[in-house]
């Protein structure tokens, strides 16, 4: 299922599904960020952002999406991989 969003580590497109949306973010949250480290806002962009690099979607998304899917935590500004 990666390989439909991810090429070369870039992604291309976010699945419409809820759930592919999920396992393809879980796999960049476990790429990016350590769990129990605390990540100012402008590194999680930092982070995200090489990911965007074919167009597929932009960091600003990427990032609301963790926080949703409850994948990163956000509090003050402040986040954490959860």
């Amino acid at each position: 299922m990666l390989r439909t969003f991810l090429r070369a580590g870039v992604l291309v497109g976010l699945p419409a599904q809820r759930g592919r949306r999920r396992v393809l973010l879980a796999h960049i949250a476990d790429r990016s960020f350590t769990t129990g480290t605390r990540y100012p806002e402008r590194a999680v962009d930092e982070a995200l952002k090489p990911w965007c690099a074919a167009g597929g979607s932009d960091h600003v998304t990427l990032r609301r999406y963790l926080v949703d899917e409850q994948l990163l935590t956000r509090e003050h500004g402040i986040y954490q991989r959860a």
